[in-house]
């Protein structure tokens, strides 16, 4: 039993082994499979091909020169002695930041352009001594650059808290009328052979009460013949509100109200009716926008605004700057309606989709005439605007940094922005009026400043590397870009020698009147236009210019740039053209009228 046993444990014994031994052996043989499928999958690095460092390219500096294009200073030689009052007293309410509208009109039908400075006032609880109440300013162009102060003859020696201006013949008399805003109730002053009668209350457009307007135009929006009238609202605003917020500069002093606490409001369109009478339709003709955030609220604080055709439909659109909400873009339906364009159309918000505080603004068709650009003048350490849409699409793209405008006008404040051929080269230029709000801005940021200079931006074409330049004191002269708190801007040519002239107004200070005196040799055509019906002023007439290098395109509108109207007299520079093909002039009721190869360098009146 032990013996078979002991043989038993034995033989299990050896079976153990071999069991093990197998054992061992299907592990190195899985182990040896595993190492060489792995060696066999491994794939063989890459090889790498050097190859030359590309080196980025840098954007190259025009190598244009920009031409002499100096401008003088001619203000006090002029005989303008006029200073603006913006009530300010030490309480920082937000109207006494905004300044006032400046025009130019021929309001005795002389020929020239005469100046009206837009006026505001002390505050009626302001309690200090005075000698005489403030009042607009009227100057008579009398011509070799002088004027006369014309203010009480004319019976514009009114007192009250204006903010901007327009001018046009709405009741079709043969001379030019002024419908001038304010902070409260609205003026029209009828213009009786020279002598302007307040005729707001039976016109019915001096608006309500507790409103605040700001810039303004007319314009036929209907095309039946006469002037409308549009009226930009800020915000809604009082007293007690602004004083109730708690506004501060350096966190101990007060300081100027930010527009985000305000709520917004919508602007008025008065439909002219005949015989004096208006109709405000602004509801009806679907301008009362609403914030979509808080359908409640309407969208609009309007500052400044510009009319235009911008599809080329034959009707005319409106474009508006608004104060940090969105721009609109009021597209002409043609049965007397508009639709907001301008979040769908690229014109509402910057690149980043934010909006931004806009203030001025204007357009122009440039690059040949191809394409449209609209131009606003925006706040402090925001970039200035410049909308561009190809041919009628109305479908625009911010190109201020491509052009380089923006990284250029990014520091000021900027207000009054204007399209003009300073140099009657062919190409619109621009010019804008800068200022900071705060008196003391500089105690918080070391790079802002009260009083600023304009901007000249030379536009030395579309195949330079940067089509916008600013334009150094070497080649404009000092006092072009002299300091001042800037705010209205305007354009005419008050000596006749065919260039334009600016005119910057200002806050609680003296305006500048600068001429130019660019001596280029470059010609030019300026057309002014009769017009038809009940449109005498012709605002809206289309002008176009037929050359050997294709055609200038450009409308009568004075309505441009920030609470302000230029001349209405279209100025075509023409480089070194001396021949013209035509000169076709189309009103907007569809009359039009075409004069064959016009001389250059006169200015061309057409009448119907």
């Amino acid at each position: 039993m032990t013996q078979i046993q002991s043989e038993e444990e034995r033989d299990d014994a050896i079976v153990g082994r071999a069991f093990v031994w197998s054992a061992i052996l299907i592990v190195l043989a899985a182990t040896t499979g595993a190492i060489v499928y792995w060696r066999m999958s491994i794939k063989p690095p890459p090889i790498v091909k050097k190859s030359e460092l590309i080196v980025p390219e840098v954007r190259e500096r025009s190598k244009i020169e920009i031409p002499s294009m100096p401008f003088v200073d001619i203000t006090e030689s002029a005989g303008l002695r006029f200073t603006h009052e913006n009530g300010a007293a030490g309480e920082k309410l937000l109207p006494e930041s905004m300044g006032g509208g400046v025009a130019f009109l021929d309001y005795d039908g002389d020929g020239d352009p005469d100046i009206l400075f837009v006026n505001s006032c002390r505050w009626p609880w302001d309690e200090r001594p005075t000698e005489a109440a403030p009042t607009m300013a009227l100057y008579r162009n009398d011509g070799d650059c002088k004027f006369t102060d014309v203010t009480q003859a004319t019976g514009l020696d009114v007192t009250f808290y204006g903010q901007g201006v327009a001018v046009g013949d709405y009741d079709s008399d043969g001379d030019v009328d002024l419908y001038l805003t304010a902070v409260g109730q609205n003026h029209l002053f009828r213009n009786d052979a020279g002598r302007f009668v307040d005729v707001t209350e039976s016109a019915g457009v001096g608006g309500a009460a507790d409103q605040w307007s700001t810039s303004t135009g007319f314009l036929d929006y209907d095309n039946d013949g006469d002037l409308d009238l549009f009226v930009c609202n800020y915000v809604k605003w009082t007293r007690e509100f602004d004083k109730a917020q708690p506004f501060t500069l350096t966190g101990g002093e007060r300081a100027y109200g930010r527009p985000q606490e305000f709520p917004g409001t919508y602007p008025y369109l008065y439909r002219n009716d005949g015989e004096g009478k208006f109709t405000e339709v602004s509801e009806t003709a679907g301008l009362r926008i609403r914030n979509p955030a808080r359908n409640e609220v309407f969208a609009g604080k309007s500052l400044g605004t510009t009319f235009g055709d911008f599809d080329n439909d034959g009707w005319i659109d409106i474009a508006v700057a608004n104060d940090t909400v969105q721009n609109f873009l009021l597209h002409n339906q043609k049965n007397g309606t508009f639709v907001e364009k301008a979040v769908e159309r690229g014109m509402a918000f910057d690149q980043q989709g934010q909006a931004r505080g806009a203030m001025g603004i204007d357009w122009a068709r440039i690059r040949g005439g191809d394409q449209i650009a609209i131009a606003i003048g925006n706040f402090a350490n925001e970039m200035s605007a410049l909308y561009v849409s190809r041919g009628d699409a109305m479908q625009f793209n911010d190109e201020a940094i491509a052009t380089g405008i923006g990284p250029q006008s990014r520091l000021e404040l900027t207000f009054g922005t204007l399209f003009l051929d300073v140099d009657l080269d062919g190409r619109f230029d621009i010019v804008a009026a800068n200022g900071h709000l705060e008196n003391e801005i500089n105690k918080v940021q070391a790079s802002q400043f009260y009083e600023q200079p304009p901007h000249f931006f030379w536009n030395c074409g579309p195949e330079s590397p940067t089509e916008f330049v600013p334009v150094p004191s070497d080649k404009c002269g000092p006092d072009f870009l002299k300091r001042m708190v800037g705010r209205g801007a305007a354009f005419a040519d008050i000596d006749g020698d065919g260039d334009l002239d600016v005119l910057f107004g200002a806050t609680g200070s003296k305006p500048r009147l600068i001429r130019n005196d660019q001596k280029l040799g470059h010609h030019w055509l300026r057309v002014g236009v009769a017009g038809v019906k009940g449109n005498r002023s012709a605002i809206g007439a289309r002008i176009d210019v037929e050359t050997a290098d294709g055609i200038l395109r450009s409308l009568i509108m004075p309505t441009r740039g920030y609470l302000s109207q230029s001349e209405s007299v279209a100025t075509f520079g023409l480089g070194n053209q001396q021949k013209l093909r035509k000169v076709t002039v189309l009103w907007p009721t569809g009359e039009s009228k075409v004069v064959e190869t016009p001389s250059v360098d006169q200015l061309l009146k057409v009448s119907p």
